[in-house]
C-alpha cells in the first residue's frame, strides 16, 4: 500500500494534476485516477489515512476485491519492426505506407488482429515514446536538480599519508541556476541525505519536486520490469520536506541539464582552484568551498547580466516552501520478522514487541538515537539505540503473562520438557541459559538452537558435551557446536598424565581404572 498512500498524500496536500503525480510516483496515470476518484468517493483525508493501517485503507477505498478484467485476445504488433520499415521506406523511396503494414498484419493474425483505427492509435503512442529532444523550461521554485561530480577531491592524511577521494555533491535550483556544493567521504545513504538536508537550509527553503541521478542512495529501481522505486529513507526525506521525487531517466543525462551544467561549471571554477593544494580533511574543503562558491553564485552572468543569486532573490526565493520546524532526522528502514522470543534481531541487537506478533513481519525504522517498529503502518514498539552486539531491550509490557505462555510456540515449560528427554546435564543448561538472561524469553532461541543439535549429534553425544560445557561455564552455541565437533569432552591433557575427562558414568568416588594397577 505505500506507492498508494504516497499518491493519496501528493494528492490530499498539494493538490497535483494526475500526471503530475505520475511522474512522481511511477504509477500509470490511469490507476492515480482511480486512486484519486476512490478518495473522494470515500471522503478520505490525510490525518485519517495516516491513522488507518493498511488493511483499513485498502478496505476503505476498494472494499471487496473484484475478479480483474480479462486481457485483450488480440495480438499487438511489434512496432519496432513496423517504425524501422517505415523509415527504411523514406531512406529508400519504396513509398511502404502504415496501411501497407496493417494489411500485412491482419492476413498474419487475422481475427486477432487489432482494427486499422487502434493500429494507428497504438503506433501514435509508440512514437510519442521516442524521447524528442526539447529545451526545458524551469518553473520558478519548482525543481531542484542533484548530481555527484564525476571528478572527485584527495583528501590527504597528515598521519599515515594515504590519499582518500572524497565524494562532490552538486544542487542546482532550475529558475536561477543557484548553486549548492557539499563534500562528502562517500555516496552512501546518510551523506547523501545530509547533504540535502543541507542545501535546503543553505536555500532556506525547499522546492516542489528535486530530480535526483539513479544512484542506489536514491533510486532501488527505475526501468521497465520494476518501475519507479524510491529508496525508502530517500521517500522519507521527501515526506518531510512535502516534496515529490522524479529521478531523472537511466542514461537520459538531458533530463537533467541543469545538474550536468552545475557539474561542469562547479568542476571548472571551484575544484580547479584545489589542483595544486593539499586538503587534510572534508570539513576544511566544505569551508574552502564555502568562500568559492559565494563568488561562484555571485558572478554576474554575460547572456543574462545578472548574477546567480540576484536570480534566485528574483524568481527561485519567494516561491521556495517554507522549512519544516523540525530539522530532518536520518532513518534507515529495514524488514524484519519476530522471532519465537518476540523479538527482532536489528545490528546484531534485539528488540521487543508484544508477543502477539509472533512470526509477523514487521517494518523497522531506526536512526542513530531510537529504533521504530511498525506492523502494516501501524507502530507497535520504540526503543533506545542499543550499540552493543548482543544487548537486549525488552519491555515489559510486550510479555505475556504467566497464564498466556500456553499462546506462545515456545515456552519455559516445553523447553524443560524437551531437555529432560536428553539427560541431566541439558536441563542444566537449560537453567543456566535462562539465569543468564533478565526475561527468560530472551534464551529461547539460543536454547532451541542446542536442545536441536541432539538431531544430529544424538541425545547421548549432547549431553557429554553439554556436561564439559557446564565444567567450563560456556553457554555459546557456536562453542558448544566446536565441543561436539572436536570431541573435546573425550580429549585428556597431553601434560599432566593424571588428568580425567569426567563422564556421565565415572561420578562415584569409589571407582577404580586403569591408573590403580600401575
Amino acid at each position: 500500500m505505500k506507492q498508494t498512500r504516497e499518491v493519496l498524500r501528493l494528492h490530499l496536500l498539494t493538490g497535483l494534476s494526475s500526471r503530475k503525480i505520475q511522474g512522481a510516483t511511477g504509477v500509470a496515470r490511469t490507476t492515480v485516477q482511480d486512486y484519486i476518484r476512490r478518495c473522494e468517493a470515500s471522503g478520505l483525508t490525510d490525518e485519517e489515512m495516516n491513522r488507518l493501517d493498511d488493511d483499513a485503507l485498502r478496505v476503505k477505498l476498494f472494499g471487496e476485491r473484484k475478479h480483474p478484467a480479462p486481457e485483450s485476445s488480440k495480438v499487438m504488433p511489434d512496432y519496432n519492426v513496423i517504425h524501422q520499415e517505415l523509415k527504411q521506406s523514406r531512406k529508400d523511396k519504396t513509398k511502404v505506407t502504415l496501411m501497407f503494414l496493417w494489411e500485412a498484419y491482419k492476413a498474419q493474425y487475422g481475427e486477432e488482429a487489432y482494427a486499422y483505427t487502434q493500429f494507428r492509435v497504438y503506433y501514435r503512442r509508440y512514437k510519442q515514446k521516442l524521447n524528442p529532444s526539447m529545451r526545458q523550461i524551469h518553473v520558478a521554485g519548482e525543481k531542484l536538480f542533484v548530481d555527484y561530480s564525476g571528478v572527485t577531491l584527495p583528501i590527504y592524511d597528515r598521519k599515515n599519508g594515504t590519499v582518500s577521494q572524497a565524494q562532490v555533491f552538486v544542487a542546482v535550483l532550475g529558475a536561477s541556476g543557484y548553486t549548492f556544493v557539499h563534500v562528502t567521504p562517500s555516496q552512501r545513504q546518510e551523506d547523501f541525505i545530509l547533504s540535502h538536508v543541507l542545501a535546503y537550509e543553505f536555500f532556506g527553503g525547499t522546492p516542489q519536486v528535486v530530480v535526483p541521478d539513479n544512484l542506489k542512495s536514491a533510486v532501488i529501481f527505475h526501468d521497465k520490469k520494476h518501475g519507479l522505486v524510491i529508496n525508502e529513507s530517500y521517500a522519507a526525506l521527501a515526506r518531510h520536506f512535502g516534496m515529490r521525487v522524479e529521478p531523472a531517466r537511466p542514461y537520459k543525462p538531458k533530463d537533467k541539464p541543469k545538474a550536468e551544467q552545475g557539474v561542469q561549471a562547479i568542476q571548472r571554477y571551484i575544484l580547479a582552484h584545489f589542483r595544486h593544494q593539499k586538503i587534510f580533511s572534508v570539513d576544511e574543503a566544505n569551508e574552502k568551498i564555502a568562500l568559492l562558491l559565494e563568488r561562484y553564485n555571485n558572478k554576474v552572468m554575460k547572456h543574462i547580466g545578472k548574477s546567480r543569486t540576484e536570480l534566485f532573490e528574483e524568481l527561485d526565493q519567494p516561491q521556495l516552501r517554507p522549512l519544516p520546524a523540525n530539522r530532518y532526522v536520518y532513518e534507515q528502514f529495514r524488514k524484519a520478522r519476530v522471532n519465537m522470543d518476540y523479538h527482532i534481531t536489528l545490528e546484531h541487537c534485539h528488540y521487543s514487541v508484544p508477543f502477539t506478533y509472533l512470526k509477523e513481519e514487521v517494518e523497522v525504522r531506526y536512526s542513530t538515537q531510537h529504533v521504530r517498529i511498525y506492523h502494516k503502518n501501524t507502530i507497535i514498539a520504540t526503543h533506545p539505540r542499543l550499540r552493543i552486539s548482543g544487548e537486549t531491550s525488552t519491555l515489559h509490557e510486550h510479555m505475556p503473562q504467566e497464564h498466556q505462555y500456553v499462546h506462545e510456540k515456545m515456552n519455559p515449560q516445553r523447553l524443560r520438557s524437551w531437555a529432560k528427554g536428553i539427560g541431566e546435564y541439558a536441563t542444566v543448561f537449560v537453567e543456566d541459559a535462562f539465569e543468564a538472561v533478565e526475561h527468560k524469553a530472551n534464551a529461547y532461541r539460543r536454547i532451541v538452537a542446542v536442545l536441536s543439535l541432539a538431531k544430529t549429534y544424538g541425545h547421548s553425544e549432547l549431553n557429554l558435551a553439554l556436561m564439559y560445557a557446564t565444567k567450563h561455564r560456556i553457554l555459546k552455541v557456536k562453542s558448544i557446536v566446536s565441543i561436539l565437533d572436536k570431541k573435546l569432552y573425550l580429549q585428556t591433557s597431553a601434560n599432566n598424565t593424571h588428568y580425567r575427562t569426567d563422564t556421565l558414568f565415572d561420578t562415584h568416588e569409589n571407582l577404580r581404572g586403569a591408573d590403580t594397577y600401575k
